[in-house]
C-alpha cells in the first residue's frame, strides 16, 4: 500500500497541483493586501470616505462586559456578537473579482505565447475506406 501511495504522490499531476496550491496561497496573500491596502481605500475615497469592511448589522445583543466601540466590526466579532458583515463580503467579492481577472490575464497571455497546434488530418479508419470504395463501385454500376 505504501508503494502504491508513493506512486500516486510522485505522479506529475499531484506534484503540479501541490506547487499550484502553494503558489496560489502566496498569490492570495498578495491579492488580499492589494485589495485591503490599496484598492478598497481608493474605492472608499471615491465613495466619500467609505470603508466597506466596517459595514455591518448587529444581529444580537452585545455582551454587558464589552467595553469597545460599537462601530468596531473586528472587536465586536471577537467578542462573539452575531453580526451580518456585508461590508466584509463586499471586500471579499472585490478580492475574488481581482483574482479571477488576474488569472484570466495570465491564462490569456500564456495561450497567446504558446504555439498553436495544427492537427494533422486524422487517418480514415479502414472500414470507412472500404465502405466508401463499395459505395463508389455501386455508383459506377448504376451509371453504366
Amino acid at each position: 500500500m505504501f508503494n502504491e501511495f508513493k506512486t500516486f504522490v510522485m505522479r506529475g499531476n499531484v506534484l503540479d497541483l501541490a506547487v499550484a496550491v502553494i503558489i496560489g496561497a502566496a498569490f492570495g496573500k498578495i491579492v488580499t493586501s492589494l485589495t485591503d491596502d490599496i484598492l478598497m481605500p481608493i474605492i472608499g475615497k471615491i465613495f466619500g470616505g467609505l470603508d466597506f469592511s466596517s459595514y455591518f448589522v448587529t444581529l444580537g445583543a452585545v455582551p454587558a462586559n464589552y467595553a469597545g466601540s460599537l462601530s468596531d466590526y473586528a472587536a465586536l466579532k471577537k467578542a462573539g456578537v452575531p453580526l451580518l458583515g456585508y461590508g466584509e463580503f463586499i471586500t471579499q467579492a472585490v478580492n475574488f473579482i481581482i483574482v479571477a481577472f488576474i488569472i484570466f490575464l495570465v491564462v490569456r497571455s500564456v495561450n497567446r505565447l504558446m504555439p498553436k497546434k495544427v492537427d494533422a488530418p486524422a487517418a480514415i479508419p479502414e472500414d470507412v475506406t472500404l465502405l466508401r470504395e463499395i459505395r463508389d463501385e455501386l455508383r459506377q454500376r448504376r451509371s453504366i
